[in-house]
């Protein structure tokens, strides 16, 4: 009797181990977040040249290589409103065109210079030397409140999320580019102003689930870390709008990472935060 239980037992054993290693591998766990998958590959840009891949956008790019999405929209011969495709080639910087335009710029000074003698003696019988640096100097301070104002007075900043700043801005080369806002899983992460959304994905290396909104020509806004993205790409959003839930998403700690960037470049959000 004590054999057969033993053999039973045996029996049983060896058919639960069988179960056990003969069943298939647990399936993926996807992302719940809106409308993001989550991706193997990651976007580190430091070529002059880029393939680009499913989900990439022209800002994207521009982010990642910290480029003005202008220079390599005119670059690359890319009209607005910046449609890119996979497998297209982007040039990042356009070094085999510099000796041609020095020599164009060399020959054209000659000329410049020619006609610039001859404007000079005409002022110089219209105007005497004081005269002449106070009209150039008025003429170049024209010039740049022009460009300030066309630039700055159309975006109103406001803080992105609530929490304590734990990282600032560093103008060191590897530096951190931005803000670092710590707070809860799942905290509110806010639209800092008006603007648009021009990439929601997760490929940029180093960004988690990532929004960049585009306020106008000059300034876009980053939105790191996020567990999880309330936008799509292409959609306008107000200042105040929540946009993302604030997460660990590429991350050791639960904050937002908030950048601006000002025709390419990062700049200190602090001068900008109210």
């Amino acid at each position: 009797m004590s054999r057969q239980i033993t053999v039973y037992v045996t029996l049983f054993t060896s058919i639960l181990l069988f179960g056990c290693t003969s069943r298939e591998a647990p399936a993926p766990v996807n992302s719940l977040d809106n409308h993001v998958k989550p991706t193997t590959r990651k976007v580190n840009i430091t070529g002059s040249k880029y393939t680009v891949k499913k989900g990439d956008t022209l800002y994207s790019i521009a982010f990642s290589s910290q480029r003005d999405f202008r220079t390599l929209a005119k670059i690359n011969n890319i009209p607005a409103p910046y449609t890119i495709f996979p497998g297209q080639r982007i040039l990042i910087t356009k070094q085999e065109q510099k000796h041609k335009k020095a020599k164009k710029y060399t020959n054209s000074s000659k000329k410049s210079t020619f006609s610039t003698q001859k404007n000079n003696k005409k002022l110089k019988k219209e105007l005497d030397q004081p005269k002449q640096r106070e009209y150039v100097q008025k003429q170049a301070n024209k010039i740049i409140s022009d460009k300030n104002g066309n630039s700055n007075s159309k975006v109103v900043w406001s803080w992105p999320a609530k929490g304590k700043v734990t990282r600032r801005f560093s103008n060191k080369e590897n530096g951190f580019k931005g803000l670092q806002i710590t707070n809860k899983e799942g905290a509110s992460v806010l639209a800092a102003a008006h603007g648009t959304v021009v990439y929601a994905g997760n490929a940029l290396r180093g960004y988690g689930n990532l929004i960049i909104l585009k306020h106008n020509d000059d300034y876009l806004s980053a939105y790191a870390h996020n567990s999880t993205l309330l936008v799509k790409e292409k959609q306008e959003v107000k200042a105040g709008q929540k946009i993302a839930e604030m997460g660990s998403s590429d991350s050791s700690v639960t904050a937002l990472r908030f950048e601006i960037r000002y025709r390419g470049q990062a700049v200190n959000p602090a001068k900008y935060l109210p």
